[in-house]
């Protein structure tokens, strides 16, 4: 059985743990070692994950089996228009990619929308990222691409966004 879990501070541990074996997979082949790295801590260091929860810009859910914490996700509004909500993450444990555990969370964010008045998901994805057709097939459609610059490296994306209701 499945449980979703908010997350706080005391998860922080197992999110960076789900993060790094998950992007070690996802972008060994897209992003040179040391852009992974320097990501990986620009993202999921302790102290951006406590401030991005302390300061509520991003809310978690964690996906727990009874093994343990499976995956996660954090969204939250855009601060330029909060009407729309971004999905910042989405990370499941590379093993059990591909068994709905990403659409558990997913389902469970947009009804939370739901219920909050708000229609509107977007998220970023890797534009050489597989995960692209995980989106499309629930719902997104690609709006534009954008290229975000962190640190002295450039993440090429896709912006999708998916109208979302009851």
């Amino acid at each position: 059985m499945m449980n979703i879990i908010e997350g706080n501070e005391l998860h922080i541990p197992s999110i960076v743990e789900i993060a790094e074996k998950t992007w070690r997979v996802t972008y060994a082949s897209i992003l040179h070692p040391d852009q992974m790295d320097y990501m990986l801590k620009s993202i999921y260091g302790e102290q951006e994950l406590k401030k991005v929860m302390r300061d509520g810009s991003q809310k978690f859910l964690l996906l727990k089996d009874s093994v343990g914490f499976q995956g996660f996700a954090s969204y939250g509004a855009r601060p330029e228009d909060p009407t729309i909500f971004k999905l910042h993450k989405l990370y499941i444990l590379p093993q059990n990619q591909g068994k709905g555990y990403g659409k558990i969370l997913l389902d469970e964010i947009k009804n939370r929308l739901v219920r909050q008045g708000i229609n509107t998901l977007e998220l970023n994805v890797n534009r050489y990222n597989p995960a692209k057709e995980f989106y499309k097939k629930l719902g997104f459609i690609i709006v534009r691409e954008e290229d975000v610059p962190i640190g002295e490296y450039w993440m090429n994306d896709y912006v999708m966004r998916c109208e979302i209701s009851r």
